[in-house]
């Protein structure tokens, strides 16, 4: 009788391991852009830029050929290691300003990095004669979470980044993935937004949150198989220890009844 109790106890382990084990994804829940046809065009979204925000770190350089003329408009703060000139940085303040050198506040909030260059060539041509200005983002990150391989804080080197590159950096969706409900986080001026998309559909590439911007957060929440999985390695897992428990106290009882 006792042992047909232990046998029926360690039979509902296994019941829970394998149920455990034959929780995994289906085709429709990890193949991406399911609803693309063939020679099928899709929008041409190559013109996205992205736009300066309150908080952006940005550099600004200033070349010309009368150098010493050019020097009040590039303030330097030391030097690299390897001996080269370091210049200052530029915080866009709350109201969407950076305080420039000689020419004071200028608003750059909203504009593109190809507008903030001209905005400033405009504003020098009155102190230097045909000025290049050089612009880049500083503080372009972007943070992906969840479901991926390689969850974590990712540089981007050039000024925009999409999607499906960020997931790549991530080291791709894990297998249980939730892809039709990926979340991206984005700030406006400390404003959030949430927006969420679905991998598995071509209207991503139309998405407003196709392409990146600086600070966004990409998170990929799980899917339900993943989070049965989740529970169930619990349920398992004091199942087992429960099993163990009742076995080494049987053979305990009749160890010690020889």
């Amino acid at each position: 009788m006792f042992f047909n109790s232990i046998k029926a106890r360690l039979s509902v382990v296994n019941f829970v391991l394998l149920l455990s084990f034959f929780s995994c994804a289906s085709k429709k829940n990890v193949v991406y852009f399911q609803t693309a046809k063939d020679f099928e065009t899709i929008v041409d979204t190559s013109t996205f830029t992205p736009k300066l925000k309150v908080n952006d770190i940005i550099s600004v350089y200033v070349s010309t050929f009368d150098l010493e003329a050019v020097e009040p408009f590039n303030l330097k703060k030391g030097q690299t290691n390897s001996g080269g000139l370091q210049y200052i940085d530029y915080l866009i303040d709350i109201d969407g300003n950076i305080d420039y050198p000689v020419l004071g506040k200028i608003k750059l909030l909203g504009l593109s990095v190809e507008q903030a260059k001209e905005l400033l060539k405009d504003k020098l041509s009155d102190y230097l004669k045909d000025p290049i200005v050089n612009i880049r983002i500083l503080n372009f990150r972007i943070a992906v979470l969840g479901e991926v391989n390689n969850p974590g804080m990712y540089e981007v080197s050039g000024e925009r980044i999409t999607l499906l590159e960020a997931i790549a950096l991530a080291g791709d969706l894990r297998i249980k993935a939730k892809r039709e409900n990926v979340l991206v986080v984005r700030d406006f001026n400390g404003t959030k937004t949430y927006t969420r998309v679905d991998l598995t559909n071509k209207e991503l590439f139309n998405s407003p949150v196709y392409f990146l911007t600086q600070n966004d957060v990409v998170y990929v929440q799980p899917n339900k198989s993943a989070i049965t999985q989740a529970y169930f390695d619990g349920r398992v897992g004091a199942a087992i220890s429960i099993a163990s428990i009742i076995i080494t106290s049987t053979v305990l009882i009749l160890t010690s009844r020889r």
